[in-house]
């Protein structure tokens, strides 16, 4: 069965997500109250966004009154590597070998030790590991 692929989060949706993923369940009242100062925005733009996130498949929810209450489908860290993964594997597609030596000479670039923890995963991933 083929992974499902997301696409990176506008500003807005990173906003209302990282709400819900530090305190879920929550309504859009709820998230609406809690983005304040840049993040702020009105009521129904919010309740937007969450409908829309909700669609996207970001976003569950249930009925709590005349309101929804929405949980995160993924963590936050589940939805990063998904979309980590996506953008790898579309790279790569496009650009294979090159790609591979972009990504090896970026990692040693940030941090030598990267290298070692590339090993490490390619030797988990051969043994069935990962």
């Amino acid at each position: 069965m083929k992974k499902r692929t997301w696409e990176p989060l506008g500003t807005l949706e990173a906003a209302v997500m990282k709400v819900v993923w530090k305190q879920s369940p929550v309504t859009a009242r709820e998230v609406c109250d809690r983005m304040t100062g840049r993040a702020e925005r009105a009521y129904t733009t919010i309740m937007t966004t969450m409908d829309r996130l909700h669609r996207k498949g970001l976003l569950e929810r249930e009925k709590d009154g005349l309101a929804w209450r929405y949980t995160p489908a993924l963590s936050q860290p589940e939805f990063e590597k998904a979309l980590a993964d996506g953008l790898a594997a579309d790279i790569l597609q496009s650009h294979g070998e090159t790609a591979l030596a972009a990504f090896v000479d970026a990692a040693a670039e940030v941090d030598e030790s990267l290298l070692d923890r590339l090993a490490q995963l390619i030797s988990e991933r051969r043994r069935g590991r990962g």
